[in-house]
Order: C-alpha cells, then structure tokens, then sequence
C-alpha cells in the first residue's frame, strides 16, 4: 500500500460556532486542478506498475490519497492516518494494514512536519515538489526522498539570471514557511557574492489578515526597486496578487520561484496587467507515454469512490453550465496534455516597461568617471553617493571604488580620469622676469667693461691714479664676471650650469671684495704715512697688494673645489611648492659648504666696512674710504634681507631673488666707489688735477 497526500483543496477556511451546530472546525475549499492532475498521475503511475509483472513480481500495489489542504497540521493528520491500520481494512485481508511508503507533499514545511515524524519509523516518504534544501539533511530525514532539485541549485540560478540582466538592487518576499525562508536566505547568500543587494525581504501567507498583505504593497509602492523575487507557492502568493492588481501596481519585473511560476492562476488576463513578463525557472518535464488516454478517461462512473473524481467533475460541469472555456481557464487544454504543467519562459520576453527594454533597478546609478564609490552609512553596498576624485589621483573607469594616485611627475586632469604630466618650472630667458634680469646683468656688465675703458684711458690723470689704477681695473674685471654670473641661474638647470652658478658667484664675489679690501688697506696705510718716521706706506706696495687679492680670492677657490669635489650642486625635481607642477632647481648638495661660500664673502666684506668706516675721515678732497664705506653697507644690506627672502621664496622665485642679490649687490659697488671717479673725469675734468686734489686736501680739516 502506497499512501498519497496531496493539496487538492488549498484554501483552509475556519467555521464559526454555533450552539446548535457542532464546534469550530476547518472546511478545505478551493479545487486545484494542477493538483488533483497530480493524484491522477500518481494513479497512472501505481497502475503501470500492475501492469508489468517484471517490475513487482508478486507484488500488487494499492494506493491511498488524501488531502492536505496545503497546511502542515492537515498533512500530518492526513500521514498519520495513512501510517495506520483503516477501518474497512478486514484482518483476513491480505493486504497490509498500513502503507509502505508516502508520496508527499507539496508544500516544504508540509513535507517537513511528516519526515520528521514518520523517520524514526523508516517509512520512506518521497515529494514530487518540496524544494526546500534543509530536507537535504540526511541526519534529520533519513528517509526523505524528492524527484525535485534542491531550491540551493534554483537560488544559485536565479541569483545568475540577475546578476546576468544586471539588476543590482532587488527585493524578495518569502512564504512565512520553511519553503519560503529557506530559499530567500539561499538566494541572499548567492546574490551577495554577486554584488546584488536586497532592498527588503518582506512576508506572506494565505493565511494572513488583510492590513498584513496592505503593509506588504505599501513596502512594494515605496520602495525604488524595479525587480521583485518571490519566492512563495500559489496559494500563499495569490492574496498578494490580487492586491497588487487591484492598485494598479506596474513596472514591476518579478522573479519567480518554480512554485508559482507555471501555476494557472498568475496566468490570466486579470493578472498579466501586473505580472506579465514574470521570469523564473521551472524543472525539466518529459512527456508521459499512455497518461493522456487516462486522464481523458476519468468518469465519475467508472469508480464512484475514487478519490476527488467526483469534485473534478462537478468543476467542469460548472464551467460547462457557466460556458466558461476550459481552455483559457487553464492553458491549452494542459490538464490533458502528457508534458504536465503549462509551457513556461517564450522566445520573447514581454518586460514589464512599455519600451520593451530590460528594467534596470539599481540603488544608486554606477559612478561614471573621475568620482568614486562612497558608501552611505547605514545603507547596503549598493546604495552609495559619486563623489569626485581629488586632486592627483582619477579613476578612468566607471563604478570604481578608489581612485588611484597620479605618479610623482604627473597629476589628475580637471575631469579626473586622466593624469597629465605636471607643468615644469624654471627660469627661462623667454618669460619676462628672465628676460628682464638678462638685460639688467647684461647692462651692469657693459657698464663695467666701460668703466674700465675709461680708466685704462684716463690712467694717467690724477683722480686715476689716486684711486689705485690697478686694484680699480682688478675690481671692474671681477664686477664684469659678477654681472655676467645671473646668466648661469636662467635656464633650465643642468649637471654644468649648476655646479657653475655657485661657484662662478663664490669666487667671483671673493675676488671683488678682495680688490676692495686691498683698496681700503691702502686708504689706510696712505693715512697712517702722512705721520712723521711712518713707514708703513713703502711695506705696503704692488706686490703686496696682489698678495692680499690672490691669497684671499684663493681660499674661496678652494672652499669651491672642495665643494665640487665632495658633494657638488646637482639639477633636481622639487615638488613641495605646488602638486600641478615640477620646479627645476639646482639643489646646494652641500649646505655647510653653501654657507661657507657665503660666509666668507660676508667676513670680507665686514673687514672691508670695518677698516673702511675707520679711515672715513681722511683730509682729502676725493674721500676714497667714505665710498667703500658706503657700497660696504649697500652690500651688507643687500646679502643680509637676502637671507630671509632667499629661504621664503618659492620656486623659480628663489632663483630670481638670488639673481637680484647678485645685481643689486654688484650694482651698488659699481656706482658707490667708480661713478663718483667717472663723474669728475669725463664731466669735471679741470678739477682732474693734481693740484686742485691736493690743495684741497690740504685745506680740509679732520
């Protein structure tokens, strides 16, 4: 004996009591027509069976089919009964009392509810439709069966089917069942390795009140989502339809589960305003050889006692005296036809949107590029704002998450998704400012080259002579190289203009203030001779002069040398000044020899001011001592603000304010000791006289 259970009735309706009727019980309405085809296959199939006595030899098989009215209280009733002896079974029969096995159910938490009950007896228990992957536990249902696959192979499709039409933001209801929790939480686990997110997860049962299945609609009104999974049987789904219908709710792509998706009920004129287009997978079906001479043969004559024939029949004559077509009512004939269930899925998928086009249903709309993903707190991962690379770092493709860092030589574009080279930065001769200082260091050059033409010419005149022709034609040369030292600051730097420039200026400078000083020594010892028994003037010649010069200016060449030897200036890349662009600078190498340079220069010029401050007052009519005095202090003044300006500049500007140093500087020197000299001999030349020098030296008091 073979027992069958099965959701023939799948509507539970509660009666109410009465004093004069009998208490509340549960009334079973609602005939489904796929599933007492069902009954009707299980019969076909017990029958075959007969029929071949290879099969069973010896063995006939009985069957025995109840209802379940698709509720796990019903179904375990209904097992319950069939696991025991019945009553119109005689003890002289010789058929077994009870059954040997169960075909059953439909429903996963109906199926659950018998397996575990009926397991521990070893009765086999086989469904022909339960899906829920938990039955696959062979420890708790040792002897549950299924010819269905597990809904873990049906989520791992349907999560595919969306990430394939690239729905990234969807929502889910669920049966408030085993089936229905179940498979959702599957498909969660599935569509979460796929980047797809869950708006909500909402539930529902045929069971539930009105205001439950109202809430329900309202979540789906509100919500942004366009793609819908329902993973839910018929009965438990149809209420929901309904109401979904009945306000009007479209632009809706569902998903369904394989138990709904190819029941006749969503199939109808009425619902396809809402639901048409649903996608969803459905098993693989053969056609059955002999099953449809069978189903055409069912008479409520044949055997008046067979279970629901008699339903069956009241239902067609109904549709027949209502002259309602069986047909459209449930497919093109399909209760008959040897394949089973309607034909799913067509060559053509009729979208929900009127263009016919794929829904999209995204939280938030991929980030095109140069902005990157953010995530919203408190939102799932698909939901996220597009916010814009920053500077130095682009993303150049859609939907990135980060946006990458520019290498050190480049920076992002204003649109973000590219990185262009930075601007390079140095002084060049074509900018202004360049070209500018080229013409004010090529003018101080010039001006000294003149100079020193007209005291070669004049050397023999007295104002010539009185300054020290020789130490004065010294000084102009070394004022003409200090001119022409900004012209190794403009330009791209290079391995040569570098280790040029700060030399070339060290030693340059040295040798000028060399000259100076050996000027001002012999200001000095010119005084001190004018005392009685002084001797000092006849110490103090040429040659001793040339001295002063060649062993001062010689230490800062080696200073120099040292420094080009040990640890020399370099061109370099700076990138701390400005992230757009590179500044091309000659680093010192250096600093201690850098400032040795410069201190050297300034030790000089401080003995320069100090021994010239103190022959200031010398009893002469051209007062050399009082000019070095004063270029001193205008050369003082000069490196001293240069220090603070030089170590705040940025960029090319700190070359610039070097180069202005160095002009000012040479400038200054230039005009404060030779312009009063050139003054008085191209434009005072009869007060170019030893005489009129003399005799107003004399003249003058201390």
């Amino acid at each position: 004996m073979v027992g069958g259970i099965f959701p023939v009735f799948n509507k539970e309706i509660r009666s109410i009591a009465t004093f004069e009727k009998e208490p509340p019980g549960v009334i079973c309405e609602g005939f489904d027509l796929r599933v007492f085809r069902w009954t009707q296959v299980m019969v076909f199939a017990v029958e075959e069976i007969n029929k071949d006595s290879a099969l069973l030899p010896n063995i006939s098989l009985g069957y025995r089919i109840l209802n379940s009215c698709a509720s796990p209280t019903n179904t375990l009733r209904a097992a319950l009964t069939l696991a025991s002896q019945p009553e119109d079974v005689k003890q002289s029969s010789r058929c077994p009392p009870a059954i040997s096995a169960l075909i059953a159910e439909s429903g996963s938490s109906q199926s659950i509810a018998i397996a575990g009950t009926l397991g521990p007896f070893q009765m086999p228990i086989v469904s022909y439709f339960s899906t829920c992957a938990c039955l696959s536990d062979r420890a708790k249902y040792p002897t549950f069966f299924r010819t269905i696959p597990s809904d873990y192979f049906q989520a791992k499709a349907l999560a595919a089917l969306v990430k394939h039409f690239g729905w990234e933001w969807i929502g889910a209801i669920q049966s408030d069942n085993d089936y229905g929790r179940n498979g959702v939480l599957a498909f969660t686990e599935e569509v979460k390795k796929l980047g797809v997110c869950i708006a909500f997860v909402e539930t529902v049962l045929r069971t539930y009140p009105v205001n439950r299945i109202l809430d329900v609609v309202e979540i789906i009104k509100q919500s942004t989502v366009k793609v819908i999974l329902a993973f839910v049987p018929e009965g438990d789904f149809y209420p929901l339809m309904k109401e979904v219908v009945k306000q009007n709710i479209t632009g809706i792509q569902w998903i369904a589960s394989e138990a709904w998706i190819t029941a006749p009920r969503p199939s109808t004129p009425e619902m396809y305003q809402a639901f048409g287009g649903a996608l969803g997978f459905v098993v693989q079906k053969m056609a059955i050889p002999k099953l449809k001479p069978f189903l055409t043969a069912i008479s409520p004559y044949t055997d008046p006692s067979a279970a629901f024939v008699k339903d069956f029949w009241e239902i067609m004559v109904a549709y027949h005296l209502q002259r309602v077509n069986f047909r459209n009512e449930f497919g093109d004939n399909v209760f008959f036809d040897e394949n089973g269930d309607p034909p799913a899925s067509y060559d053509i998928i009729n979208w929900q949107l009127k263009n016919g086009q794929v829904p999209t249903s995204v939280c938030s709309h991929t980030c095109p590029v140069g902005t990157r993903k953010a995530q919203i707190k408190g939102k799932p991962t698909c939901c996220f704002d597009c916010v814009p690379c920053a500077d130095g770092t682009i993303s150049n493709s859609s939907g990135s998450t980060d946006c990458t860092p520019c290498p050190q030589e480049y920076w992002s574009n204003e649109r973000k998704n590219e990185c262009i080279p930075k601007n390079i930065e140095f002084l060049s001769y074509h900018e202004p400012m360049g070209t500018a200082l080229t013409v004010v260091s090529l003018v101080g050059a010039f001006m000294s080259l003149v100079t020193m033409m007209v005291f070669i010419h004049y050397r023999e005149t007295p104002v010539v002579k009185a300054s020290n022709s020789e130490l004065s034609c010294f000084l102009l040369f070394s004022l003409f190289l200090c001119f022409l030292c900004p012209l190794t600051f403009i330009g791209r730097p290079t391995v040569l203009t570098c280790m040029l420039r700060h030399t070339a200026f060290g030693v340059t400078f040295a040798l000028c203030i060399s000259c100076i000083l050996g000027k001002t020594i012999v200001v000095v010892t010119a005084f001190r001779a004018t005392h009685p028994g002084n001797k000092v003037i006849g110490k103090f010649g040429p040659a001793q002069q040339r001295i002063i010069v060649c062993s001062c200016t010689l230490i800062q060449i080696v200073i120099c040398t040292l420094w080009l030897k040990l640890n020399p200036p370099l061109p370099d890349k700076v990138y701390r000044y400005s992230n757009k662009k590179i500044v091309l600078e000659c680093s010192t190498g250096s600093d201690a020899a850098f400032y040795a340079v410069l201190g050297y220069i300034g030790i000089l010029a401080v003995i320069c001011l100090v021994l010239a401050f103190l022959a200031r007052k010398l009893p002469d009519n051209f007062n050399e001592a009082k000019f070095i005095t004063f270029s001193m202090l205008i050369f003082c003044a000069v490196w001293i603000t240069f220090i603070p300006a030089y170590i705040s500049s940025p960029g090319k500007f700190t070359v610039a304010v070097e180069i202005f140093a160095i002009l000012s500087s040479a400038f200054g020197l230039l005009i404060s000791i030779f312009a009063p000299k050139c003054y008085i001999i191209l434009m005072k030349p009869e007060k170019n006289t030893k005489r009129h020098v003399m005799g107003i030296s004399v003249n003058k008091k201390i």
